[in-house]
């Protein structure tokens, strides 16, 4: 059987949450932290069940107009934690029509 690992890092979250990545950048022998915030698009995490190893999710934000996506793995040693700052009410698991959507029409309601 696969072992799964504890992830105390990352908070729990969902589909529609918005959330903030902090990612460790190596640029040659340096290395700093860059936050990236957006919506999670795909993928969920519950501390009750691990994701298995190999396991992602997806985040997406725009920036400058232009939209933006990141595919974390959950089990990188690269992630440094991730944080909820917004819960989202949605009613499907795979947010992908966010694409298409722009402006008003691309935000989520909070979940209260």
């Amino acid at each position: 059987m696969i072992e799964r690992k504890a992830l105390d890092h990352i908070d729990d979250f969902q589909p529609g949450d918005t959330v903030t990545v902090n990612l460790r950048i190596v640029e040659g022998d340096r290395q700093r932290v860059q936050a990236f915030q957006g919506n999670v698009i795909s993928g969920r995490h519950l501390n009750s069940r691990s994701p298995l190893p190999g396991d992602t999710f997806v985040v997406r934000r725009v920036s400058y107009g232009v939209g933006v996506e990141r595919i974390v793995p959950f089990h990188s040693p690269n992630v440094e934690s991730v944080k909820v700052t917004r819960r989202g009410k949605v009613r499907r698991s795979r947010l992908y029509y966010l694409r298409g959507l722009t402006g008003r029409k691309a935000r989520i309601k909070e979940r209260r």
